[in-house]
Order: C-alpha cells, then sequence, then structure tokens
C-alpha cells in the first residue's frame, strides 16, 4: 500500500469540479444509455442578419437529409425542424465513443418585420441551410426626399 500525502488544495478543486458538473447537469441534462453519454436532443446553431431586401437565416445541419428537414412560416414566426438520423456504429477493439448528437429538432424565430411566405427561398448546400426571406415592401426602409 502507499501512503499519500494528504494536500488540501487538491481537495478544494475537487470540490469545486463536482459544483461544476452538478450546475452542468442541471442546466443542459443527460440521459445515460449503457455506455453512451448522450444529450437529451440538439438544436442546430443558426445566424440570422438582415440586409435592405431579405431576413436570411443560415443553419449547420451537417447529416441532415434534405428530406428530413422542414420550414414552415406562419405571421412573423419561422419554424426550423427535422432529424438527424444515427448511421452504423464503429466499434473497435476496446475504444467506444460518441459525442455528435442526433434525434429531432426544432428551433422557433420571431422575425422581426411581417414576410410573403410564398417569396421565401431555402438553399442546402454542403450541410448549411440558407433561408432568404425577403421583407414585404411596408416593411422596407424607405428614402424620404426632403424639399
Amino acid at each position: 500500500m502507499e501512503l499519500i500525502r494528504w494536500n488540501p488544495r487538491r481537495e478544494l478543486f475537487g470540490l469545486h469540479n463536482r459544483f461544476n458538473r452538478m450546475f452542468d447537469e442541471f442546466f443542459s441534462p443527460t440521459v445515460r444509455s449503457d455506455e453512451i453519454m448522450s444529450v437529451r436532443g440538439w438544436s442546430p446553431v443558426v445566424d440570422i442578419y438582415e440586409n435592405e431586401e431579405n431576413i436570411v437565416i443560415t443553419a449547420e445541419l451537417p447529416g441532415v437529409d434534405k428530406k428530413d428537414m422542414a420550414v414552415d412560416v406562419k405571421g412573423r414566426i419561422l419554424t426550423l425542424k427535422g432529424e438527424r438520423s444515427t448511421h452504423d456504429e464503429v466499434k473497435e477493439d476496446n475504444y467506444y465513443r460518441q459525442e455528435r448528437c442526433y434525434g429531432k429538432f426544432e428551433r422557433c424565430f420571431t422575425l422581426p418585420v411581417e414576410v410573403d411566405p410564398e417569396k421565401i427561398k431555402a438553399d442546402y448546400k454542403d450541410g448549411v441551410l440558407k433561408i432568404d426571406i425577403p421583407k414585404v415592401e411596408e416593411s422596407k426602409p424607405k428614402q424620404v426626399t426632403i424639399h
């Protein structure tokens, strides 16, 4: 048996790490499934910006098939939803790890102006969905001439 000298700082850091894990698990709960720790769903990251003509939303959706996603607009609410399916497991000797999240997702965004749903265009390329949302004429900025 080996004697280990007690170090109070090590205990303090250990307590700090336990508190961090406790807060992490509270705010982003996980589900334990056999050997896998997976997050309870996932949410694609998006960028939203506006220019004079459009509101543009780009969403990172790697591994999601075009047929497994949908964009719905009702009033000023745009909903992006879909599902990323799991692929075959990769097992090698004593190695197994899965960090990518799979399953259904849904994100809702309140648009800053009224839009015409019939004119919205969506393009999916290289795992990135780009949605161009044209503004209606009333919401576009107007230049007033001063006489």
